[in-house]
């Protein structure tokens, strides 16, 4: 885990990345592209309306964790844009050191985290001092998987159209409070 840590992005420079690839990206063909775009508004957003939960914070303070979080990621994901800013500004203010590693840069690191068979993200990995991991979350709180199984269940019922306005009213609404929660239970 410690090498994956090293070539992992502090927050600030996967915002730069998710901003780089939103407005300039340089691989003119990517397939992401307006995805990168409403995941840089949707991070941009998270960033303005997040506020740290005192409660939480004192829930983390008690567990004394002492450890790091590494958050695997990529700016187009949904998921990801919703959570992420909020997981990795509540560790900072926490005192915890937060880093991105990039999944589709190397897939070694989330093989290890797969659910479900698949590549989901974001996962987010606790690791103690000495880089030996504690537990994990992801891809999204339990609200979201929810809605997901629900839409899964009968996607005729319930449109891909109407799961994805739902899982994002809840997220906007959420503001990163349940997957923060969630993590907290897992230290």
């Amino acid at each position: 885990m410690k090498e994956y840590w090293q070539k992992a992005l502090t927050f600030d420079q996967y915002m730069n990345v998710a901003k780089i690839r939103a407005t300039n990206n340089p691989d003119k063909t990517d397939e992401k592209q307006e995805f990168y775009e409403l995941g840089l508004q949707r991070m941009e957003r998270t960033l303005k309306t997040f506020k740290v939960d005192e409660t939480q914070m004192e829930k983390v303070k008690s567990k004394k964790f002492d450890g790091k979080v590494l958050i695997i990621s990529e700016p187009w994901c949904g998921d990801a844009s919703a959570t992420v800013p909020a997981v990795a500004k509540f560790f900072e203010s926490a005192g915890n050191e937060a880093k991105v590693f990039l999944r589709d840069t190397d897939h070694s690191l989330i093989d290890q985290f797969l659910v479900n068979g698949t590549q989901s993200i974001p996962i987010v990995i606790l690791l103690d001092k000495d880089f030996e991991v504690i537990n994990h979350w992801g891809p999204r709180p339990k609200y979201g998987t929810e809605l997901l199984a629900k839409f899964k269940a009968n996607p005729e019922t319930y449109p891909r159209e109407e799961f994805y306005n739902d899982l994002q009213v809840y997220y906007s609404k959420n503001r990163g409070k349940d997957a923060i929660e969630e993590i907290l239970e897992l230290i």
